[in-house]
């Protein structure tokens, strides 16, 4: 995935909203799912946008799946929007 995908991933205000949830640490969907006012299917199309943009990650232990961000994806995206300005310092 590239930066289009990321940042279309993140124009959505829920899957903000999920990485926000994240930023604290790793939580399962049913935990992600109790702070919104959505269906289950709902909140598992934007875990699966999240994903597919590779924004966060998942990891299943037993019968739970947990989910955390992927900071590199974000580290990318710093970096191509710093290249962007240029280097002003050579004016």
């Amino acid at each position: 995935m590239g930066i289009s995908e990321t940042l279309k991933a993140i124009s959505d205000p829920v899957r903000r909203e999920i990485l926000e949830q994240l930023k604290d640490g790793r939580k399962t969907a049913g935990e992600i799912a109790n702070c919104f006012n959505l269906s289950g299917a709902t909140v598992s199309y934007h875990l699966s946008n999240l994903k597919k943009a590779k924004l966060i990650t998942e990891t299943k232990q037993k019968n739970f799946i947990f989910y955390e961000l992927n900071s590199s994806v974000f580290e990318e995206v710093l970096v191509w929007i710093y290249k962007l300005g240029g280097n002003k310092d050579e004016e």
